[in-house]
C-alpha cells in the first residue's frame, strides 16, 4: 500500500489501445495496491472493448474519438490531471507489464526527494533485484538512447523508454502543454532538462506483456530507432523558453497556464 500524503491527490493514468484482455486486470490491481490513487484510462480509439473492461472494472474513461497514439493519449491524461489539481500523476501501462505494487517506490523517492519532478522506473539499473530481458533488437535501441541522453542531460540514464513514471505538478504542466507525439518516452527526458526540470531513476520490476500486440514490432525496431534518434537531434536544437529559478512558476509563465 502506498504511502502517500494524506492532503495529496494522487492519478493513475492507464494508456490504451486494444488491451480489452489485460487492463481489466491492471485496474483491480491499482485498486488493490494502491487504493488512495484515482485511475483514469484513456481509450486511444480502441475498436476492441477496452473501454468496457475498464468501466466494468471501475476506472474513469476517456474515450479518444480515434487512435492519436501513445504520445497523445499520455498528454490526454496529463490535461486531465491538471484540469482536476492532481498533485501526482503516474502513469501506468495496460498491457500488464508494470507492478502497481511498485507505486509506493515511486511515491516514497519523490516525497524523500523533494527537489525532482519525475521519478522513472527502470529495468535496468545496475542495483536492481530483477532481470528483465528485452528482445535483443529493442535492447540495443534502449542502450542507445540511454548511452546519448545520459550524455545530453549529463546524469545517468539506464531506461529511457520506460513508460512506469510519477510526475509532480510542475511536470505535470509542463507536459499538458507540450509532449512528443510517437514514442515519446525518451524525448520527454530531454524536454525535462531543457525545462530545468530534475528527474531520477529507481529500480522497478516489470513483467512480460500479458496480452495485445506492442506498438514496436520487430519489424518496426529499425524504423523506432531511427525515428526517436531523429527526434532526439531535432529536440536538442529546438529553440525553447529558458525559466528563470522558481520552477513553478517559471513553467506557468511560459506556458500561459
Amino acid at each position: 500500500m502506498t504511502s502517500v500524503r494524506p492532503d495529496s491527490r494522487h492519478l493513475a493514468v492507464v494508456p490504451a489501445f486494444n488491451e480489452a484482455a489485460t487492463v481489466g486486470d491492471v485496474i483491480r490491481r491499482i485498486h488493490r495496491d494502491a487504493p488512495e490513487w484515482d485511475v483514469v484510462v484513456v481509450d486511444d480509439g480502441s475498436t476492441d472493448r477496452t473501454a468496457e473492461v475498464a468501466e466494468e472494472a471501475g476506472a474513469r474513461v476517456l474515450r479518444l474519438p480515434f487512435n492519436l497514439g501513445i504520445g497523445g493519449a499520455v498528454q490526454a491524461g496529463f490535461v486531465f490531471a491538471r484540469e482536476q489539481g492532481y498533485d501526482y500523476l503516474a502513469q501506468v501501462d495496460g498491457d500488464g507489464q508494470h507492478d502497481p505494487g511498485e507505486l509506493d517506490k515511486l511515491v516514497a523517492h519523490i516525497q524523500t526527494h523533494p527537489q525532482l519532478d519525475m521519478v522513472c522506473g527502470s529495468r535496468f539499473r545496475a542495483d536492481s533485484e530483477h532481470e528483465y530481458l528485452a528482445p535483443i533488437s529493442r535492447r540495443t535501441g534502449i542502450h542507445i538512447f540511454a548511452f546519448l541522453l545520459s550524455r545530453f542531460v549529463r546524469q545517468p540514464i539506464t531506461d529511457p523508454t520506460s513508460g512506469f513514471r510519477l510526475y509532480n505538478r510542475d511536470a505535470i504542466r509542463l507536459f499538458a502543454t507540450d509532449y512528443p507525439h510517437d514514442y515519446p518516452e525518451v524525448e520527454a527526458i530531454l524536454m525535462l532538462h531543457h525545462h530545468r526540470l530534475r528527474m531520477e531513476e529507481i529500480p522497478v520490476r516489470m513483467y512480460a506483456r500479458g496480452g495485445g500486440v506492442s506498438s514496436i514490432s520487430s519489424g518496426k525496431s529499425a524504423y523506432y530507432m531511427v525515428k526517436v534518434l531523429l527526434a532526439l537531434f531535432v529536440g536538442l536544437f529546438r529553440r525553447r523558453p529558458v525559466p528563470e529559478p522558481g520552477v513553478g512558476s517559471a513553467v506557468s509563465a511560459e506556458t500561459g497556464i
